[in-house]
């Protein structure tokens, strides 16, 4: 039998009646695990099922001589291997039998896989260690919310295999927002055999906090003491040993921005999940003696279910209970027979309420505060005078008066180092796209196939890869905001802003973030606590220009703007920003009208950013660009060119006399030529006029035609409805001509020398500054992108995305219709 063929089974529930494995890894807390321990079910241990009770819960099993029964919920945190799978690994054939030393020593090579989770608050530098351990190039910014989606990876060091997981980061695991619940959900559900708490050095006592909701799991925990140079630089004393011995988790100093101490957490990681680490021990933390009596009350009762006590540990249960975690009651109760666990609760919650005259959660947290500030008195000596944050340049960067001054200072600059520096690779990109265009006309015979890769395939992605650099430059921009901490100044300054049209201050973070890209963007207001400003946050979105669209910025500024493109660049922007500010002003009134979320933000430190993280982020935004060159790109460049090159038809009779009148013609040279070019052209347009792609332009054109918008832009516009980068893609196949010049200067000269050469507009001008600002504003405003859309749909339900896609696009008909019928007047 193939190894491929055999399946290896990975929980104890998942193995039929007769088959036997061998117990791997043992999940579930305290009264389970030794419960469970006590009856022999413990690694490397041989378990065969004998049979299931007629409703098939529990089941029976036999080990070490004896039978047992287990429930289905207590078996699936069983996780075992097979005889057939031990087997597989082993190379040995299967004869109804296999010795129980195979079978030990592939529960061995299983047992050297350890799960791990990396935990810790926002702006930690928990993904730069994910990345650094993993070799992965997440995004890693100086600012909360960078993690807004858990992100896996293998490792294989010391003759383990470490799974990695790097989740949200979150200042608790309470109920106060999508992350904390998310992380929570993470750890009790999917039980990782060892959870990584990494905790910025340089600010323990807030960081401390998820520790104590951690040692209250009872789950096996490791600190990554990270940015420990920091705490050193600043001069402070920290005596990290003692302390681990005190809370029973050891310690590691870690400084991931520079690869220190990876190995070190590694030896410890192991060392905790094999239990051989002597620090490690479970605690309870002290919450004064009214609140101990209350949570012993309620252990009594949870410790009268065991489907409680197999999910969670008691103690914790009894915290989350009395802190009043509404959801994490709603899923207490979902459990059979906890009523007297609620029941209790509730009585305990009503005593303390009534002696403390406070609410039970802020009772818990003080009490969680205390034990930090009491555990560092001994182990944590500060710097003295020495300053222990750098925040110097807040004096001038979030000054009242000049804060924002400065914020759009750097947007211009921005947006004009964007054209400035990109402009000399992009020159470079767009003289080899010409030769491969000019070399493939060239080798290869006229017809079909020769048009298809010259005009179709080069033309159109050609078209777009050339406007690489300036992508890169944006990203490059945004990038060094999130390392350095401006990030966060900039939701700081606009906080005050952003309250004024029914905003929360952090919700500036995903709309900066969308001018890179607007599907993370709408991912990272996972980090705003309230869903009213989540889903009103993600509903201007698509308003903030996302560098898909910037290739066609591009394209029409240097073609019509040459000598204000900066500013022309800045005001396409602010445009966004105004209708966003308008749309949310209009929403928060239709759909959001309530009480706010307070706003509370931390403002880290400032930091000098890592050219390694710097490059990271470019090299992830360039490989995602450019992933749309060889797959949607490239695919509607080959459609809307056999849409433009079909049905192929013979010359018309008033062209083909046309052209014999030229060739009869007694002219100069070069005006024979002129009118041959001219002839060529009218033969070109007309052609194009009656393909495929031209009917659809016709069809389209009565409802663009107001916008001053001609055919051929129609069918652009239609085509970036997949991805708003396949415009200029169009515009490179619909405007293309076969000539020596470059792909882009061709193509903008080509733009300022379109003419109609039908209707009551024959002979103007199809392009001019006016029609070129309307086309960027329709651009700006209307569908977004269907990635984008799914992750509206994903993050708010169906109905916000077909609201998103409806409102976007009416509102960018309206406004460009007034911009172009209002710049007529001058």
């Amino acid at each position: 039998m193939e190894k491929q063929d055999i399946e290896i089974k990975r929980y104890l529930s998942d193995l039929k009646e007769g088959e036997t494995g061998v117990i791997t890894k043992v999940k579930g807390y305290g009264a389970f695990r030794k419960r469970i321990g006590e009856m022999g079910f413990v690694h490397g241990t041989v378990v065969k099922v004998i049979k299931k009770a007629p409703l098939h819960d529990p089941v029976e099993y036999e080990l070490m001589g004896y039978r047992v029964s287990l429930r289905r919920s207590e078996a699936e945190m069983i996780e075992v291997i097979s005889e057939e799978a031990a087997t597989a690994l082993s190379g040995q054939p299967f004869e109804g039998t296999i010795t129980s030393e195979i079978l030990r020593k592939k529960v061995a090579e299983r047992g050297k896989i350890i799960n791990v989770a990396l935990v810790g608050n926002p702006n930690c530098g928990k993904t730069t260690l994910f990345n650094l351990a993993t070799g992965r190039h997440e995004r890693v910014g100086n600012y909360g919310g960078v993690t807004v989606d858990i992100k896996t990876a293998s490792m294989h060091s010391k003759g383990y295999e470490f799974n990695l997981t790097d989740l949200p980061g979150t200042y608790s695991i309470s109920e106060y927002s999508p992350e904390e619940l998310f992380v929570r959900k993470h750890i009790t559900g999917e039980m990782p055999d060892v959870v990584v708490n990494v905790v910025d050095a340089s600010n323990l006592e807030r960081n401390l906090y998820l520790t104590t909701q951690l040692i209250d799991m009872n789950i096996k925990v490791v600190i990554a003491l990270n940015m420990f140079d920091e705490l050193e630089k600043n001069g402070a004393r920290f005596d990290y040993q003692n302390l681990g011995k005190m809370i029973g988790i050891p310690i590691v100093p870690t400084v991931a921005s520079k690869g220190k101490g990876v190995n070190e957490l590694l030896d410890e990681i192991i060392a905790i999940y094999e239990e051989k680490e002597p620090v490690y021990r479970h605690i309870h933390i002290s919450y004064g003696q009214d609140i101990n009596r209350a949570i012993e009350a309620i252990i009594s009762e949870i410790r009268k279910n065991n489907l409680v006590t197999d999910k969670f540990h008691a103690y914790y249960v009894a915290v989350r209970l009395i802190e009043n975690d509404s959801v994490f009651t709603s899923e207490i109760k979902k459990i059979e027979g906890t009523d007297l666990i609620i029941e209790r609760a509730g009585k305990e919650i009503l005593k303390l309420e009534k002696e403390f005259n406070e609410r039970t959660s802020s009772l818990i947290s003080d009490a969680k505060y205390a034990f930090i500030r009491g555990a560092l008195k001994e182990t944590y000596k500060e710097a003295g005078s020495k300053a222990k944050k750098n925040h110097g340049p807040d004096v001038v960067l979030t000054h009242q008066w000049l804060g924002f001054p400065i914020f759009l200072l750097f947007m211009w600059i921005m947006f004009q180092a964007t054209f400035s520096l990109g402009s000399y690779p992009a020159n470079w990109i767009d003289s080899g796209v010409s030769w491969l265009g000019e070399l493939v006309r060239n080798k290869m015979a006229e017809g079909p196939l020769r048009d298809l890769i010259a005009d179709g395939i080069i033309g159109g992605v050609g078209g777009v890869v050339v406007f690489l650099p300036n992508i890169l430059i944006l990203f490059f921009c945004i990038s060094l905001m999130e390392d350095t901490g401006y990030m966060a100044r900039a939701a700081f300054i606009m906080d005050r802003l952003m309250h004024k049209i029914g905003l929360h201050g952090k919700s500036f973070i995903p709309l900066l973030m969308g001018f890179g890209c607007n599907v993370p963007a709408i991912m990272a207001t996972r980090t705003l606590e309230s869903r009213k400003d989540r889903i009103l946050t993600m509903m201007i979105i698509p308003f903030m220009s996302c560098s898909a669209r910037l290739p066609l910025y591009v394209l029409l500024i240097s073609a019509f703007f040459v000598h204000k493109q900066g500013l022309v660049l800045l005001s396409v922007y602010l445009i966004g920003v105004i209708v966003a500010v308008v749309m949310s002003l209009i929403f928060k009134k239709v759909f959001f009208a309530g009480k706010e979320a307070p706003f509370v933000m931390e403002l880290p430190p400032y930091r000098i950013p890592t050219l390694r993280n710097t490059a990271i982020h470019m090299w992830d935004k360039s490989v995602h660009y450019l992933s749309k060159m060889g797959t949607v790109i490239l695919f509607a460049s080959v459609l809307i060119w056999a849409l433009g090159y079909f049905p192929v038809v013979k010359k018309t009779s008033q062209i083909s006399a046309k052209t014999e009148m030229v060739n009869n013609s007694a002219t100069l040279p070069g005006q024979n030529n002129d009118i041959q070019q001219s002839a060529s052209t009218e033969n070109e347009s007309e052609r194009l006029e009656n393909s495929y792609i031209g009917k659809i332009g016709h069809w389209a054109e009565p409802v663009m035609a107001p916008l001053g918008f001609d055919w051929k832009i129609s069918v652009s516009i239609i085509t970036g409805l997949a991805a708003k980068e396949i415009v200029v893609g169009s515009m490179g196949v619909l405007y293309q001509t076969n000539n020596t010049e470059g792909a882009s200067v061709n193509l903008q000269t080509r733009l300022r020398q379109q003419e109609y050469t039908s209707g009551p507009k024959t002979g103007q001008k199809v392009f001019s500054p006016l029609v070129a600002f309307t086309l960027m504003v329709f651009i700006l405003l209307y569908f977004p992108c269907v990635a984008t859309i799914a992750a509206i749909r994903r993050e708010a339900g169906l109905k916000w995305a077909i609201l998103a896609v409806v409102y976007t696009t009416l509102l960018a008909w309206f406004i460009s219709f007034g911009v172009y019928q209002i710049g007529c007047l001058f």
